[in-house]
């Protein structure tokens, strides 16, 4: 299997742009596949099955833990119930090919798939942004959706300092990040660090 390289940041720092930018094509002109992940939250404005997540309840979550396919998972007490995030082992990953892979979770969520398939398998890509200009966006977005949900944006937003916080980076092994104050320079750096990866040692 080739690599996993595992966006992440705070919400609203713009992983989703970046995300969708990454997986038309790496540095080296072949295609980063998307890995999936799974959320039992409703879907939002704008959003599409298979292509942000896949949608489920909390049968269908139930289901898949039970089988064995969960890697990792992640449940939110939101101001709307459990809200819960998973990655699922459901053929997304060939073993058997060098296809480097795409995916965007959380600081745990990266952890969890480190131990899962080694940490010389999945590189962390942080995603960092000032806190202003993050709660703007998050705002901005709020408004566009058929019933704003502005308690759990707040909630989000002050959780975000304690799943990000320095401690937890540090233990995480994170190192290298990447500001994404403008995007195209943002993207550049990300992706000449995806091809280091593949530079011969």
């Amino acid at each position: 299997m080739g690599k996993i390289f595992y966006l992440m940041g705070k919400s609203s720092s713009g992983k989703d742009t970046i995300f969708k930018k990454l997986r038309t094509a790496s540095a080296e002109g072949a295609a980063l596949q998307a890995i999936v992940p799974y959320t039992t939250r409703p879907i939002r404005a704008g959003e599409h099955e298979g292509t942000e997540y896949h949608f489920t309840d909390e049968a269908g979550y139930e289901a898949l833990l039970s089988s064995g396919k969960v890697i990792e998972h992640r449940a939110y007490q939101t101001f709307y119930g459990v809200w819960r995030y998973f990655t699922v082992d459901d053929g997304q990953f060939d073993p058997d090919s060098d296809q480097d892979y795409i995916m965007i979770g959380t600081l745990e969520g990266y952890a969890s798939m480190k131990a899962y398939f080694g940490a010389d398998k999945v590189k962390p890509i942080l995603i960092e942004l000032d806190d202003g200009t993050r709660l703007q966006r998050a705002l901005n977005r709020e408004r566009k959706q058929a019933k704003p949900k502005y308690e759990e944006m707040c909630r989000r937003f002050l959780a975000d300092a304690e799943d990000f916080s320095e401690e937890k980076l540090q233990q995480a092994g994170i190192e290298k990040r990447f500001r994404n104050e403008v995007l195209g320079k943002c993207l550049h750096e990300i992706r000449s660090y995806i091809f280091a990866q593949h530079e011969p040692k």
